[in-house]
């Protein structure tokens, strides 16, 4: 997978609303009503990461969770952070 240009960056992001570029990343923090719900909501993300074989960096603190993706193997960003990004926003509901 092809490492994405600045302005493709810049164009997927607008498509991501609470999503952001820290680097080679894109993060999010999510908060979540209850900490069972976070957890709840890690697992939906684990089961489609398993599925993307594309796995997200996750830190759980308490009810919030944040999210960051990159693609190592491209040294930085492509579609597949962006289209995980929009499966995990999927993952709340």
């Amino acid at each position: 997978m092809a490492k994405l240009p600045d302005d493709r960056i810049t164009e997927r992001l607008a498509q991501l609303p609470g999503w952001e570029r820290q680097g080679d990343e894109i993060v999010k923090t999510f908060e979540l009503p209850t900490f069972p719900d976070a957890i709840a909501f890690v697992t939906r993300i684990a089961d489609r990461a398993e599925t993307a074989n594309h796995h997200p960096d996750l830190d759980i603190r308490y009810r919030k969770v944040r999210v960051a993706l990159s693609t190592h193997d491209a040294g930085g960003l492509t579609d597949q952070d962006f289209d995980l990004a929009a499966e995990i926003e999927d993952c709340l509901g």
